[in-house]
C-alpha cells in the first residue's frame, strides 16, 4: 500500500478503495500462508488461533473486497469479470467452509450440526478439502485481474513488489504440501485394535524418534500405499509420552475415521508435526498447581500422554466422560499410573456428561480455586463444559482446550 500511494495518481477517494483491494488481496495471501500450519506459530498461540485468524482473514476480506468492487471502476471488461469471479467464487468458498470446515455455526446449533451430518454423505471431509482449496485459483484470477489494471500495472516498483508477495506465499504453499512430507517423520503401523464401541487404538513405530514431540501432542497422519484411507492429511492426539511407538486414540465419528479399520499392521504412516501447547502451560505454571483434565471420549488420548509425563511429581484430577460402561478402556494404564502416584492421581469417570453438579461434587476447593484445567473433546462438548467451569468460579485463564473438530 506505501509503495502504490508514493507512486499512484488517482484522486484519493479512488486510492483508498483501491487500498481496500489491496488489503483483502494481502489478507488471503496470509491466510494461504497460516493454512500451512507454521510448526513456530502453532507452539506459539496454538493451531486453535491460527485456524481463527484464517478463517477470520477470509471473512473480512470478504467485506474489504466488496467495497472495492463497488466503489473503483475498470475500462477492461476482462479485469472486471476476474474481480467479479474471484468475489463470488472467495464469497461461495468461504460459505461452504464456514458450515462444513469450521464449528462458528455448527457448533452451536444442533439443528445445524444434524444437517451438517447427513450432507457430509454426499460431501466429504475430502471433497471439502479440495473445494477450500479453490482459494488458490481465486488469488490467481486476482493477480491476473490486478496485471490487467492499466492504473496498477503501470508502476513498475509496485507491480515487482506484489508479484514478489504472491509467488513467495504460492512457493511456500506449494513447498508445504509437495516437497517437505517427504522430510516428514515416517513410521509403521504395528498394531490396530478396537476400544469400545466405536473407537481404535493404532500403535505406530516411528523411523526413528520423534525427539520434538511433548506431552499433550497431535500429529496429522496420513498412511500410505494400499492400505491408505485417504490421501489427506488428519490430526491425530497422541496417547502416551513414548517417542518410539506412538499410540493414538481415535474416535469413528467422521468419513475419514470410520474407515481407519481397514489399515493394516504394515502400513506406512508419515506424519506432520508435532502441533500443541499444553505442555508448555504445564511447565509455565505454578508447580503446586493442581491439573485438572476433562476427556470427552477419545479426547482422553492427549490427557493420558499428560498423565504419563507428570503423575510422579503433580497432583492431577482425571474426569473422563463416556458415553458406555464399556468405553472406559485404558484401565490397566489408569490402574499402573495411581499405583506409581503415590496418591497424586485422582480419576472420575462418568457415563455420559458431566453436568454442573457432577463438576461441583467431584472437585475440590483447592481445584477450583489454583486448578489448570485441560479439556478435550467435541467442539459442542468443549464449549459446554468452558461454560460450566466457569458458573462453578473457574477463572477462564486458566481453562485450556484442544477441540476434536477442525
Amino acid at each position: 500500500m506505501l509503495t502504490y500511494d508514493s507512486v499512484a495518481t488517482e484522486p484519493e477517494q479512488l486510492r483508498f478503495y483501491i487500498f481496500l483491494g489491496l488489503v483483502a488481496y494481502g489478507w488471503w495471501l496470509l491466510a494461504i500462508a497460516l493454512s500451512v500450519r507454521p510448526p513456530w506459530l502453532d507452539r506459539l498461540v496454538g493451531l486453535p488461533s491460527i485456524y481463527g485468524l484464517h478463517g477470520m482473514l477470509g471473512f473480512l476480506a470478504i467485506y474489504a473486497a466488496y467495497e472495492h468492487s463497488e466503489n473503483s471502476y475498470s475500462p477492461s471488461q476482462l479485469a472486471r469479470d476476474l474481480g467479479d469471479w474471484g468475489f463470488y467464487g472467495a464469497l461461495t468458498v468461504l460459505s461452504y467452509s464456514v458450515f462444513f470446515m469450521s464449528g462458528w455455526l455448527t457448533d452451536r446449533s444442533r439443528l445445524l450440526l444434524s444437517v451438517k451430518r447427513m450432507l457430509e454423505k454426499v460431501f466429504r471431509h475430502q471433497l471439502s478439502v479440495w473445494i477450500h482449496r479453490m482459494n488458490l485459483v481465486i488469488v490467481a484470477m486476482i493477480w491476473l485481474h490486478a496485471h490487467l489494471l492499466l492504473r496498477v500495472n503501470q508502476h513498475l516498483s509496485f507491480m515487482m513488489l506484489f508479484d514478489l508477495y504472491t509467488v513467495v506465499v504460492l512457493g511456500v504453499y506449494a513447498w508445504k504440501k509437495w516437497i517437505a512430507p517427504d522430510t516428514y517423520l515416517t513410521g509403521t503401523v504395528i498394531g490396530n485394535e478396537a476400544r469400545g464401541g466405536s473407537t481404535r487404538k493404532v500403535s505406530v513405530a516411528v523411523d526413528g524418534t520423534a525427539t520434538k514431540l511433548q506431552p499433550g501432542d497431535s500429529l496429522f497422519l496420513r498412511f500410505e500405499g494400499a492400505s491408505a484411507v485417504s490421501k489427506e492429511w488428519h490430526p491425530f492426539s497422541v496417547t502416551d509420552d513414548s517417542q518410539k511407538t506412538l499410540a493414538f486414540t481415535i474416535s469413528q465419528h467422521g468419513d475419514y475415521t470410520r474407515r481407519l479399520g481397514r489399515v493394516e499392521p504394515g502400513a506406512v504412516v508419515r506424519l506432520e508435526g508435532p502441533f500443541g501447547r499444553f505442555e508448555s502451560i504445564v511447565q509455565s505454571r505454578k508447580p503446586d498447581a493442581p491439573l485438572v483434565l476433562l476427556g470427552m471420549g477419545a479426547g482422553v488420548a492427549p490427557l493420558l500422554s499428560l498423565i504419563a509425563a507428570h503423575h510422579t511429581t503433580r497432583h492431577i484430577h482425571l474426569l473422563w466422560a463416556v458415553r458406555k460402561p464399556e468405553d472406559a478402556y485404558y484401565r490397566e494404564e489408569r490402574e499402573k499410573y495411581q499405583a506409581a502416584s503415590e496418591g497424586r492421581l485422582r480419576v472420575t469417570t462418568n457415563i455420559g456428561r458431566f453436568r454442573r453438579d457432577d463438576l461441583a461434587n467431584s472437585l475440590s476447593a483447592e481445584e477450583v480455586e489454583k486448578g489448570e484445567f485441560f479439556i478435550v473433546g467435541p467442539n459442542p462438548a468443549v464449549l459446554a463444559n468452558r461454560c460450566l467451569l466457569r458458573c462453578i468460579g473457574v477463572g477462564i485463564r486458566r481453562i485450556h482446550d484442544e477441540r476434536l473438530t477442525m
